[in-house]
């Protein structure tokens, strides 16, 4: 929900994107359909949807970017006052519309692929909404809801190529297969500690705004150790995602290398406790998830296509 970039991009409304991460928010329902849809039917998803749900996925993220920005525009004022609402280059009430706009985008995605995947957007907006409105100005626990909105946003994508059937039959079974869970459990973990991170980042100016985040609490030497744990729990849960759903040595190879190194800057983060490592840490915690996520997509990709890639491991 923070962003570390204080430069201006070529357009006021592509800065509210968040940009700078911008790889991690795209490759994630990407990587989500294709591996929803591979273990659901062994092939690719149909192109369409599958840009649909890319398109969507994108949209609601950034769309909770926008509207957290309209929210904090007198506590980024002081961290990042050259972003586009600080610096006036846009208004908050334009701003709104834009984050209204996204909003639509995503929620017309969503009834286009499957309602449950719907339902799990408006639950995750909602839940989003709390954090950038009322949790972060009231609570150290704001971060909680944003790791669980982000969790649900994996989750959502998924049902749109694997629905669960919970809203046309009462004999459904399963609800969500192993794969899908821990997938939606790594995200809500690593985006505490990617969100955490950035949050230190700008203790400053929630400090004083009179926000009690989880840095201006309890300080950036202890939420650089709670972050480092969320990071162990959610490499984990990568892992587990791969064993779970039968993966190649591509994904494998790409979640434990991308995950050593994550984990290497998080324990810095512990040697080097400022706002600064902090900030970095961020954005280093966008290109962790990229690569995981890319390494995911590859694999999957590698697995339909090839029979001779999918029994290397299995």
């Amino acid at each position: 929900m923070v962003s570390i970039s204080d430069s201006k991009t070529t357009h006021p409304f592509i800065e509210l994107l968040r940009p700078e991460i911008a790889d991690m928010d795209l490759a994630l329902p990407a990587a989500s359909a294709l591996l929803a849809s591979y273990l659901a039917t062994g092939s690719l998803p149909p192109l369409f949807p599958f840009i649909i749900a890319v398109i969507g996925g994108y949209a609601a993220i950034t769309s909770s970017y926008v509207y957290n920005d309209c929210c904090d525009v007198d506590i980024d004022s002081i961290n990042l006052p050259n972003r586009p609402l600080p610096s006036r280059q846009l208004s908050k009430q334009k701003a709104l519309k834009y984050a209204i706009f996204l909003g639509v985008i995503a929620s017309a995605a969503a009834l286009i692929l499957n309602p449950e995947s719907f339902v799990v957007l408006i639950v995750a907006v909602l839940t989003i909404s709390i954090y950038s409105s009322v949790a972060k100005r009231t609570t150290f626990l704001s971060f909680i809801p944003v790791g669980i909105a982000y969790g649900l946003v994996p989750i959502g994508v998924w049902l749109a190529f694997d629905p669960a059937g919970i809203l046309k039959q009462p004999d459904y079974g399963a609800i969500l297969p192993l794969p899908a869970i821990f997938l939606g459990l790594m995200m809500c973990f690593t985006d505490w500690g990617f969100t955490l991170s950035g949050v230190a980042r700008d203790v400053e100016g929630d400090r004083a705004r009179g926000a009690p985040t989880f840095p201006v609490t309890f300080g950036v030497p202890a939420t650089s150790r709670f972050v480092t744990v969320m990071w162990v729990v959610g490499v984990f849960a990568s892992i587990a995602i791969g064993i779970t759903a039968h993966l190649g040595p591509v994904f494998f190879t790409g979640a434990i290398l991308a995950g050593i190194w994550m984990l290497s800057q998080s324990f810095d983060f512990i040697k080097d406790p400022t706002p600064q490592r902090g900030g970095r840490l961020f954005l280093q915690g966008s290109r962790y998830r990229g690569i995981m996520f890319g390494s995911l997509i590859v694999d999957v990709l590698l697995l339909v296509l090839s029979t001779t890639y999918a029994s290397i491991i299995w």
